[in-house]
């Protein structure tokens, strides 16, 4: 018996609703037809990646300084400058200004519940 790596993704948010519309306004992320209770699943490619609500017993508020730290969550996009061009406009902090590496353009911003989230574009 093996594991394979990294099927599934999701991140436990405090209003289920409004971080939907921020990964879909934002990223431009769509929603699956059909999602569980309490949980949005995008459509994203080769991970599905989801927002939920908190497990029984999670205190996002307790999170400190910010939830997932220690956790690296990188997202691919077609155009890391552009997308973020476009969060800095929207007002999104960004946390880590764009640089080139390894990764392509490569940058960090923090989502509305203080996930830091990467963002790379080299395929």
């Amino acid at each position: 018996m093996t594991v394979t790596g990294p099927d599934f993704l999701a991140l436990q948010v405090r209003d289920l609703d409004r971080a939907a519309e921020f990964y879909e306004t934002h990223l431009g992320l769509r929603r699956l037809p059909a999602n569980p209770p309490g949980a949005v699943v995008f459509d994203t490619k080769p991970i599905s990646f989801a927002v939920r609500e908190p497990l029984p017993g999670v205190d996002l508020d307790a999170a400190s300084p910010r939830p997932g730290l220690g956790v690296a969550l990188w997202l691919h996009s077609t155009d890391a400058q552009a997308l973020h061009d476009q969060l800095a406009d929207a007002g999104v902090p960004i946390v880590a200004a764009p640089f080139d590496g390894p990764f392509g353009r490569t940058f960090a911003f923090s989502d509305l519940d203080g996930y830091a989230i990467t963002i790379h574009d080299k395929a």
